[in-house]
C-alpha cells in the first residue's frame, strides 16, 4: 500500500520516522518529497515505480519506518536497513530488503536487550536523495546533562551517514537560547561519504580535500538556522528532539526528527528543584488517597498556614508576596500525599530564627536529611528583604510570638467552644438536608473552623520549639539525647490514650462471660452477630455505645474521607475486646503490656544548679503541656473530619439518587470544589461521570508508589523522574543483625514480631511486638495487646510516639524498611530508649 504525506487517515500505518515527517510539514520545515510503502498490504510494483518517478530525482533514499522506531522509549537506531543513492532499477529490491530487515540477527539482539516483546515489519520510506555539501545531526537539548538551554549541532562534509556510522569526525557546536555559540570543536575532517554505485549501502568513504579539513563546515548563520529547526521540532512535539539535517545548494532540509530517548525521563537541570517527603504525613494519609480527601486536605493546609503566618504577625505584604506558597503545601503524586518541603521551608523562612527552627521542624516532621543547599539559598533569596525591614519584621513577629504564648491557654479554650458550637449548629439531621443545605453546612464549617484554626497551629509551633529545646538541654546538660522521651511519659490526660483504656475496661467486664468472650474473639462471627450477643449484657453494651459516641469517628486512616469509621464497621473493635477478655481469663494481662515507671524528675535533675534546674523544669512542663494539647487538638480535627465525611457521604447519596454518578461512593473520585459546584452552579453535572471514570483508570495505573522522599525539577510531567534521595534508598543497619531507629518511648522488650499491614482483622498473640509501616489513631485497638511497637515512619511527635508514651508502651519510630527487613515470627529485642532493634534469630 502506498501512502502519501497528505493522507492523514493512514498515519498510524506509517511508523515513527515517516509519521514524524508527515506531521512536521505543518512547521514549515523543508522536507525532501517522499512516499511510503507499507508491509503486509498488497501493492502493484508498477504503481510504486510510477509514484517514484513523481519525485523527479536521479537517486532515492530508502529507509525503514517501523511503528516502534524513533519513539520516546526506543530509537532502533541502525537496527533496520537503510539504502542511499538507490538507482531507479534497484528501487523495488531495496524496498523489499528494508521491509524484511526485521528478521536480522542484530535486530533480534537489540530486541532482547531492550526487553521488547515483538517488532513490526517496517514500512519503507522512499525519499528524494539529496546530494548535500554538508549534513549532520542536532539535539534540541543537551543529551548528557538534559539542559534545554543549549542546542548541540554536529556537522561534516558530504552525507550524514559517515557521522552516524562513526567513520568520520564532525564539527560540534553548542548554542544557548539566544543562539550564541558557547562552545565549539572543529574536527580534522579527514573523510566523508559520497555516492557510490559499487557499495550496497550506496555510499563510500572518500578523502576530504586538504583545504577543507580544518575549516568549519557551517557558517554562523547556518548554525543558527539548524538550531532553530531543532527547537521548532521540539516545540511541535513538546519534547526534546534529535534531528538529521542536510544542506543542498545552500538550502536546509530536515531528514528526520525523533525524541532524544535518553531524556525521556530526565528533567531539565535548569528548572527549579522541588523536594517531596512523606515522613510524617504518611501517618495521616497512607497509600492511595482519593481526590476528594486530597482536595479537602490541600484546602485545609492552605487556609491553616496562611492563618498561621497572620497569627505570628508576619507582615501582610510579606504574606501576599509569598501567596503562591500556601496552596502548594502538599502534592498528590501517583495517588499518594506528600509534603512539598520547599513550601514548608518557605513558610518557616518568613519567621524569625529560620536556622534553629528549621532543625526543630525537621525533627517534628521526621525528615531524615536536610534540604539541598540549592533550595535553601533560593528560599532565602526570595524571602530576603533589606536589613531594616528584616529587623522590623523580626521584632514584629517576635512580639506576636510572645503574645500568642501568653494567650495560648485562652485560645485553646476559645477554640474548643467555637468547634463545639460549629458542630452543634446544624439545623436538622444531615439525612434530612437537601444537596444545597449540605453544601451550605460545609461552607459554614469551612469559614468558622478551617479559616480559624488558630489554637492547634500555635500549639503545634510551640510544641516543636519546646521539644527541640528539651532535647537539646537533655543532651547538653544531662548527657543523654534520648532522656526527653522518658520524661514525657505521663504528660497528662491525652485523649488518644483513652480508647485503649476503655477497650481494656470492656474486656475486663466481658471476661466473666465465657460465651460472650468466645463470640467476640472469634473472627468467624459477623459484627451484627457480635452486637446481638453484646446486647445480652447491658453494662458492657452501654460501655460499647458510649465508646462509639465518643470515638465513633475514629477509624483506620481517619483523615481519609473515604475511610469507613468504627461506627460503620465495629468488627475489629469487637474482636479486640474479645481477645483481651480471653487474656484476662487466662490471667496473663500483666505480662503482655509492660509498664515502666519513668525515672523521677528529681533524680534526673539533681545534678543541675538552681537556675539551670528551674529553667529545665520550666521547659519540661511547657513541653508536656504542648505535646498533650497537640494530641488532644488533633482529636478535635478528627471530629471536624468526621462531620465533613458525613456531609460528603450524604452528598454522594444525593448525586447518585439524581443519577449524576453511578454509585454513592463515586463521590470520592471528585474534588470538594466539583461537588460543591454542583449545588453552587459552577460545575456541569454532565462532566461528573467522565471525570470519575478517568480518575478511576488513572488510579488503577498507580501500581508502584514513588519513594518516601524524592526530588523533581519543574512540573511533574512524564519526564520528571522520582529520584530517591540518598537516605530514602537504604535501610538503617548498624551491623548485620542490628537496625537503628529513633527511640520514642523507653523500655527493653524481647519477643516475636507481628508485621501488620491491615489491622482490620488482625489479632495479636500474647507478647507480640507490633511492627507497622505507619499507624494512625485507628490502630489503637491493637496497642493494648502489644508488648512493643516498631514503626517504619513517623517522628518523636507523631501520634504513635505520643500515645505509646502515654500507655508506657516501648516504641521505636523512623526505622527505614523495617516492614521489609522483619517477617512475622522473627525473634527480636528492641530498646525504646536507644532505638536499637536486634534480630535474635538472624537469617542464614
Amino acid at each position: 500500500m502506498i501512502i502519501h504525506p497528505h493522507q492523514t487517515e493512514y498515519y498510524e500505518l506509517l511508523g515513527g520516522k515517516a509519521k514524524a515527517l508527515a506531521l512536521l510539514k505543518e512547521t514549515g520545515c523543508r522536507i525532501p518529497p517522499w512516499f511510503a510503502v507499507t508491509a503486509g498490504h498488497p501493492c502493484d510494483p508498477d504503481d510504486i515505480i510510477t509514484t517514484a518517478k513523481g519525485l523527479s530525482c536521479s537517486y532515492y533514499a530508502v529507509r525503514s519506518s517501523a511503528r516502534g522506531e524513533d519513539g520516546s522509549e526506543h530509537s532502533f537506531a541502525g537496527q533496520y536497513d537503510t539504502f542511499l543513492y538507490v538507482q531507479h532499477d534497484d528501487l523495488l529490491d531495496r524496498i523489499e530488503r528494508v521491509q524484511q530487515s526485521d528478521q536480522s540477527e542484530h535486530l533480534k539482539t537489540y530486541q532482547s536487550s531492550k526487553h521488547i516483546d515483538e517488532v513490526d515489519c517496517p514500512t519503507a520510506l522512499v525519499q528524494r536523495m539529496l546530494t548535500p555539501e554538508v549534513s549532520g545531526v542536532a539535539f534540541s537539548a543537551d543529551p548528557v546533562t538534559g539542559s534545554r538551554d543549549h542546542v548541540l549541532v554536529s556537522g561534516l562534509w558530504g552525507t550524514g551517514s559517515a557521522l552516524v556510522s562513526g567513520e568520520a569526525d564532525a564539527d560540534v557546536w553548542s548554542l544557548d537560547r539566544n543562539n550564541k555559540i558557547v562552545d565549539s570543536k572543529i574536527a580534522d575532517k579527514v573523510h566523508q561519504h559520497t555516492a557510490s554505485s559499487k557499495s550496497d549501502e550506496g555510499v563510500s568513504l572518500e578523502k576530504v580535500e586538504p583545504e577543507r579539513r580544518h575549516i568549519p563546515c557551517l557558517t554562523e548563520d547556518q548554525l543558527i538556522e539548524v538550531a532553530t529547526m531543532a527547537r521548532r521540532c521540539a516545540t511541535y512535539f513538546n519534547c526534546p528532539q534529535d534531528i538529521e539535517w542536510a544542506y543542498e545548494q545552500g538550502t536546509l532540509y530536515l531528514l528526520q526528527s525523533r525524541p532524544i530517548t535518553t531524556l525521556d525521563h530526565t528533567p531539565d537541570p535548569a528548572l527549579p528543584l522541588t523536594v517531596w517527603d512523606n515522613s510524617n504525613i504518611a501517618e495521616s494519609y497512607s497509600g492511595i488517597t482519593s481526590p476528594m480527601t486530597f482536595s479537602f486536605a490541600e484546602r485545609a493546609y492552605e487556609y491553616v498556614y496562611r492563618e498561621f503566618c497572620t497569627l505570628l504577625s508576619v507582615p501582610k505584604q510579606r504574606i501576599a508576596d509569598n501567596g503562591e506558597v500556601f496552596p502548594n503545601m502538599l502534592g498528590h503524586i501517583h495517588g499518594h500525599v506528600y509534603y512539598n518541603l520547599n513550601s514548608w521551608y518557605h513558610v518557616l523562612a518568613m519567621l524569625p530564627g529560620f536556622t534553629v527552627n528549621r532543625s526543630f521542624m525537621e525533627q517534628m516532621m521526621g525528615v531524615k536529611e536536610p534540604m539541598p543547599d540549592e533550595v535553601v539559598q533560593e528560599i532565602l533569596h526570595r524571602t530576603q528583604t533589606t536589613k531594616i525591614k528584616d529587623a522590623a519584621a523580626l521584632i514584629h513577629t517576635f512580639i506576636g510570638l510572645i503574645k500568642n504564648h501568653r494567650s495560648l491557654e485562652k485560645q485553646c479554650d476559645a477554640f474548643y467552644l467555637r468547634l463545639n458550637k460549629a458542630l452543634e449548629s446544624q439545623p436538622k439531621p444531615l439525612t434530612e438536608m437537601n444537596g444545597c443545605e449540605l453544601a451550605g453546612h460545609y461552607r459554614d464549617l469551612e469559614s468558622q473552623l478551617l479559616k480559624r484554626w488558630d489554637a492547634p497551629l500555635i500549639n503545634d509551633f510551640f510544641a516543636m520549639i519546646y521539644y527541640g529545646v528539651l532535647k537539646s538541654l537533655c543532651e547538653k546538660w544531662l548527657g543523654d539525647g534520648t532522656l526527653q522521651n522518658t520524661l514525657l511519659i505521663d504528660a497528662g490526660e491525652i485523649i488518644s490514650a483513652e480508647p485503649p483504656r476503655r477497650i481494656l475496661a470492656m474486656a475486663e467486664l466481658c471476661a466473666d462471660d465465657n460465651k460472650l468472650t468466645e463470640i467476640l474473639a472469634c473472627p468467624d462471627f459477623s459484627s451484627d452477630e457480635k452486637l446481638t450477643a453484646l446486647g445480652s449484657s447491658p453494662p458492657i453494651y452501654q460501655a460499647f455505645v458510649s465508646y462509639l459516641e465518643d470515638f465513633g469517628d475514629r477509624c483506620l486512616e481517619e483523615l481519609k474521607l473515604e475511610s469507613p469509621t468504627v461506627g460503620d464497621n465495629p468488627q475489629s473493635l469487637l474482636t479486640s475486646i474479645g481477645v483481651m477478655a480471653q487474656r484476662y481469663q487466662s490471667d496473663r494481662m500483666a505480662s503482655s503490656t509492660p509498664n515502666q515507671s519513668p525515672e523521677p524528675v528529681a533524680d534526673v535533675t539533681k545534678s543541675l544548679s538552681g537556675i539551670k534546674r528551674k529553667l529545665f523544669l520550666w521547659v519540661l512542663k511547657n513541653t508536656k503541656d504542648r505535646v498533650r494539647d497537640r494530641e488532644n487538638l488533633r482529636f478535635e480535627r478528627t471530629r471536624l473530619f468526621g462531620r465533613v465525611r458525613q456531609i460528603i457521604v450524604e452528598l454522594g447519596k444525593r448525586l447518585h439518587r439524581e443519577n449524576h454518578i453511578a454509585t454513592p461512593r463515586d463521590v470520592f473520585f471528585l474534588t470538594i470544589s466539583e461537588v460543591m459546584g454542583v449545588y453552587e452552579n459552577t460545575t456541569s453535572v454532565e462532566a461528573l461521570r467522565p471525570t470519575i471514570e478517568s480518575r478511576k483508570l488513572e488510579q488503577a495505573s498507580f501500581t508502584c508508589p514513588p519513594p518516601d522522599r524524592f526530588e523533581t525539577r519543574g512540573p511533574l510531567e512524564h519526564y520528571s523522574s522520582f529520584s530517591p534521595t540518598r537516605s530514602a534508598t537504604g535501610t538503617s543497619p548498624m551491623d548485620e543483625n542490628t537496625i537503628q531507629g529513633t527511640g520514642a518511648c523507653p523500655g527493653v522488650v524481647r519477643g516475636v514480631v507481628r508485621v501488620v499491614t491491615d489491622p482490620q482483622n488482625v489479632t495479636l498473640q500474647e507478647g507480640e511486638i507490633l511492627v507497622a509501616q505507619q499507624t494512625d489513631p485507628g490502630w489503637v485497638v491493637l496497642f493494648p495487646a502489644a508488648s512493643g511497637l516498631l514503626v517504619e515512619r513517623g517522628s518523636l511527635l507523631s501520634h504513635s510516639a505520643i500515645v505509646a508514651r502515654e500507655l508506657q508502651l516501648p516504641c521505636v519510630v523512623s526505622i527505614r524498611s523495617i516492614t521489609t527487613i522483619l517477617k512475622s515470627g522473627d525473634l527480636i529485642e528492641m530498646n525504646g530508649s536507644t532505638g536499637e532493634v536486634k534480630l535474635l534469630n538472624p537469617k542464614p
